[in-house]
């Protein structure tokens, strides 16, 4: 197989489909790897970024972009005739739900439409987007080979679930090891290939993609249906007077058979929140209701309207309405430390409020600003005791370790912590938990 050679040699060229979370720091990795990389989007803002060496993902280093960028190992481009040129190429675009709740795949079916004109033998296509079991066979294989080509003969298919931890300080794109599962063993060995010979870490050989696509599924269904029962759990603690977080870190003393979920606002980020659906909706074409997955999905998107409700609740005791009431939402990216705001919770408890007529503001170190349906919302600029006593009550909603939670639980008059951010502040008279 030429192009395996070309792998070991590093003489193959590789492209990216999409430059976003998972797409540039792929792209960067095959470019350190000293491989010559093509990164092509849709958006040319990201194109003249990307080319400029200007990044724009936290997980992605500015010196290694700009020096790769340099040294022509890397470009981007939104022109697909030069996919002619690629020898590999990993297609990692988005793959949202609709207004319905139904996975769209227009992203991936666009992107593979636009490979098909320039396809060539001996060329590799790996699927990276996190979707439901059968896509890249279904969907993917037959539109590729309107090209004329065959799979696993003339070219090479594979789906190998992208992995992907924003604000993860340990695992990266480099080091966290990749599942492959190819449409033919010849096509799983040569994907394999890729990936060794650009990470530095263990390639899981499945043997299928549809295993892999249900692999990747069930990484973050298992989260879902794990937070789903904290937050379940934490509801009734409440009710009981009982502190929930105290009980997990007493069960997470076991040292087997117990892994430590907390309870929080909601799911954010891109593939937690909307995983489980992509199943539950292939899984009715069977005929199969995925009864625990859903459930767990109906409390954590509910999660968000519990905290509005409780926000009341604290606002009710010091004799405040919610209508009206001036509420400081402390963070609003869905997980601490990074700047991503996709799906996140916070944003829903602040529309949950705004419902309410509360009169809401955030601040968040990391977000300045975020767009939601269209709107523009403008953050704090800083986090001042003015700003923290204007308030009637201040919801931590996002765990950032650089926000002084003793300077908060000095001015604010009340304090709704749902991430248990302030478990070190020892004058709790203003704090109550989730």
């Amino acid at each position: 197989m030429i192009i395996k050679e070309k792998l070991l040699n590093k003489s193959a060229t590789l492209g990216v489909i999409g430059l976003g979370y998972v797409g540039l720091p792929l792209a960067v990795e095959k470019a350190k790897a000293g491989f010559k990389t093509i990164g092509f989007d849709v958006q040319e803002s990201k194109v003249k970024m990307v080319n400029s060496g200007i990044n724009y993902i936290g997980d992605v280093i500015n010196e290694d972009l700009e020096e790769i960028v340099n040294s022509g190992l890397l470009s981007a481009t939104s022109d697909f005739e030069q996919v002619a040129s690629a020898d590999c190429v990993c297609i990692c675009v988005p793959t949202p739900l609709d207004k319905h709740q139904q996975p769209d795949l227009s992203y991936v079916k666009e992107s593979a439409e636009s490979i098909v004109p320039y396809m060539h033998k001996n060329m590799l296509i790996v699927l990276e987007s996190t979707t439901y079991p059968g896509t890249t066979e279904e969907l993917l294989k037959p539109i590729l080979e309107k090209s004329g080509l065959k799979c696993g003969e003339d070219f090479y298919l594979a789906f190998s679930p992208e992995r992907v931890d924003p604000g993860n300080i340990i695992y990266k794109t480099k080091n966290t090891p990749k599942v492959v599962g190819g449409v033919t063993p010849k096509c799983t060995d040569v994907a394999a290939a890729l990936y060794e010979a650009i990470l530095e870490a263990p390639i899981h050989r499945v043997s299928s993609p549809a295993v892999a696509e249900m692999e990747k599924i069930l990484e973050n269904t298992y989260r879902n249906v794990n937070i789903g029962l904290v937050n379940e759990l934490a509801i009734l603690s409440n009710k009981m007077g009982i502190n929930f977080w105290e009980v997990v870190d007493a069960a997470k003393s076991k040292p087997y058979g117990f892994h430590a979920f907390y309870p929080g606002p909601g799911l954010g980020g891109h593939c937690i929140p909307l995983d489980p659906y992509y199943l539950s909706w292939k899984a009715r074409e069977y005929g199969f209701h995925t009864s625990m997955i859903e459930s767990s999905m109906m409390i954590n998107d509910r999660m968000p309207e519990y905290c509005a409700e409780r926000s009341s609740k604290i606002l009710n005791r010091i004799k405040k309405a919610m209508n009206g009431s001036r509420i400081l939402v402390l963070g609003v990216a869905y997980k601490q430390d990074i700047e991503d705001y996709r799906e996140s919770p916070a944003i829903k408890v602040i529309a949950e409020l705004e419902k309410e007529g509360a009169d809401v503001v955030f601040y968040d170190p990391f977000v300045s600003e975020y767009r939601e349906q269209g709107v523009i919302k403008k953050g704090q600029s800083e986090l001042t005791a003015k700003l923290i006593e204007s308030a009637d009550l201040v919801i931590v909603t996002t765990a950032h370790t650089n926000v002084d939670y003793g300077f908060v639980q000095k001015h604010a008059k009340a304090i709704f912590d749902t991430k248990n951010a302030m478990k070190h502040i020892e004058l709790r008279e203003n704090i109550e938990l989730l």
